[in-house]
């Protein structure tokens, strides 16, 4: 039987998870590893050389969860260390609340805890929901279902290695899934202070729409993007020029 592991970071009981996983049934097998609380802009943190307080659950759907008071990317290198049955077939992150675009993926718990999966040779799927006010299970029944076909794909023709699927689904009615590139975000964080007190707020970003083939382009206009991420960070397009520096010695 299929065995899928699901993940996030808005936390276990986040309605986003829920409905990710309830879908997730009719591939096979599913259980979760996933933060106690909101870990959303974590990145990707992994605490060494601290405690982390883990905790056994059955969900509403008895699916079985281990519970880490840690990040995203805690959960799933724990589950890979021995805390869940390893490997899974595949690991999905999400349900997110918001989506996670071009340069968010550095930000992005969802995306990381995905990222994480990898380096532990599971191939992995990331799934965010454009929209910040979904709240209940219902809302994100459209999102579980452009994933559910993205999984079923990756099911059945895997990914390469060291590479995820960041995938984004507009709210309302989607037009189709497009297969897309990374495009340019535009953030509009402030600072906010009180004394010795700081906090970043703004305005949600925006970013350069118009620009056809990225993941901005593709949800602006009514479609699911999906992007495949490696983990391979290195400028390729650059080497030759950084090399013609006449640098080394």
């Amino acid at each position: 039987m299929t065995y899928i592991l699901v993940t996030n970071d808005d936390g276990y009981n986040a309605p986003g998870i829920r409905m990710l996983a309830q879908t997730m049934q009719s591939f096979g097998h599913v259980e979760i590893a996933a933060p106690a609380h909101n870990q959303s802009a974590s990145g990707h943190k992994k605490t060494l050389f601290a405690d982390l307080t883990v905790r056994e659950i059955d969900t509403d759907n008895n699916i079985p969860a281990l519970v880490v008071d840690g990040s995203p990317a805690d959960c799933i290198a724990l589950a890979a260390m021995g805390l869940r049955r390893w490997p899974p077939r595949l690991v999905v992150s999400g349900i997110n609340r918001g989506e996670n675009l071009s340069q968010d993926v550095t930000y992005s718990g969802t995306v990381t805890a995905a990222l994480e999966s990898v380096i532990h040779g599971v191939p992995a799927i990331a799934i965010s929901l454009a929209n910040r006010d979904a709240i209940a299970p219902e809302h994100y029944a459209e999102a579980a279902r452009v994933a559910a076909r993205v999984v079923d794909f990756v099911l059945s023709r895997d990914l390469p290695p060291l590479t995820i699927l960041n995938l984004n689904v507009p709210e309302g009615p989607v037009k189709g899934i497009r297969v897309t590139r990374q495009g340019i975000r535009i953030y509009r964080d402030e600072i906010e202070r009180d004394g010795d007190r700081v906090r970043i707020v703004g305005e949600p970003p925006t970013g350069m729409i118009d620009e056809i083939g990225t993941d901005l382009w593709a949800l602006h206009n009514g479609y699911a993007s999906l992007t495949p991420i490696h983990l391979d960070m290195t400028a390729h397009r650059f080497l030759a020029d950084l090399i013609a520096w006449d640098i080394m010695i």
